[in-house]
């Protein structure tokens, strides 16, 4: 049997980081003793829950289903504590956030430095990935999701609607003109991931569905990104992943009577819980702040950026 919470807490601290230096930093201890208490809970638990290399530590299969079923039980203790302890609107303790891989490093990363100097005691874990996270079997308090709000048992707090345009460089403009009809799309290069994704539209005569074709194939959106801004074509983008580019010129607005759909948005969503966690109400009214009503990217760039 398991008698040590601190031990489940490095196991956590340690997994989710795939460091045993870099868990032993965050936890204020040497990583001697990190490796010491794994290697107790391993003893404990009658199998090997990491693998370790030089460099890294991956879990092994086992470790991995004692992870997913942990983690979110250790964050279940803390709230617990802090609420009967009467503790509950203190923003302290480990804060678990997921979030898609290219808005997480544009519009999260560069503003944790200022939301951690706010909130001294809190620790943050951001994990960035473009798969479907399960929350609550990989123990993340919060995950920011880019998509069409879904009936779920999980709570979903909308923080800012998405905008996507069509988009070209002057220099593919200059090249080749401008379209201005869904038809004459057929002329142009249109660039898309994920073999051929259609671009769901909404135009003056309602929504409708364009199946783009092009010369570049790719599963990575961001590839996409550098080849519409190097002038290889036209692209369906988000204004919060070109919003710079729309200021400075290097992009520009085509058919603007054309949008992606409005039914994207970014979210916050989280385990429906009773008392909610005063780290995860901050981060989330953090972020709704920083975003809204009119997101940051998109300031000074409608105009601006019309062809």
């Amino acid at each position: 049997m398991i008698t040590n919470l601190a031990d489940l807490e490095i196991f956590v601290k340690v997994a989710a980081s795939g460091n045993m230096s870099a868990a032993a930093k965050s936890l204020g201890i040497s990583p001697a003793v990190v490796s010491k208490r794994i290697k107790r809970l391993e003893e404990q638990l009658g199998t090997r829950l990491l693998q370790r290399t030089t460099r890294q530590v991956g879990m092994t299969d086992a470790g991995k289903g004692f992870y997913d079923r942990i983690a979110n039980v250790l964050t279940g203790i803390e709230d617990a504590e802090q609420f009967v302890s009467g503790r509950s609107t203190e923003i302290a303790g480990n804060l678990r956030i997921s979030a898609p891989t290219s808005f997480g490093r544009m519009h999260i990363a560069p503003h944790l430095p200022t939301f951690m100097q706010a909130n001294p005691h809190l620790s943050i874990d951001l994990m960035l990935s473009d798969e479907f996270t399960d929350i609550i079997a990989q123990g993340f308090d919060v995950a920011i999701r880019i998509s069409e709000l879904k009936d779920s048992s999980l709570v979903a707090r909308k923080l800012v609607q998405v905008q996507r345009i069509l988009c070209a460089s002057p220099s593919y403009i200059e090249r080749h003109g401008a379209p201005t009809s869904i038809e004459e799309l057929a002329d142009h290069h249109c660039l898309t991931a994920h073999n051929g994704e259609p671009w769901r539209l909404e135009g003056p005569k309602g929504p409708l569905v364009y199946r783009p074709a092009g010369m570049l194939n790719t599963n990575s959106s961001e590839v996409i990104r550098e080849a519409v801004i190097a002038g290889l074509g036209i692209a369906l983008r988000s204004t919060w992943d070109i919003g710079n580019e729309l200021k400075d010129g290097r992009l520009v607005m085509v058919m603007p009577g054309y949008e992606g759909s409005k039914n994207i948005s970014v979210s916050a969503v989280y385990p429906s819980r009773q008392h909610l966690p005063s780290k995860v109400r901050a981060f989330i009214e953090y972020l709704a702040d920083l975003y809204g009503p009119i997101p940051y990217w998109e300031r000074h760039s409608s105009d601006a950026g019309r062809k």
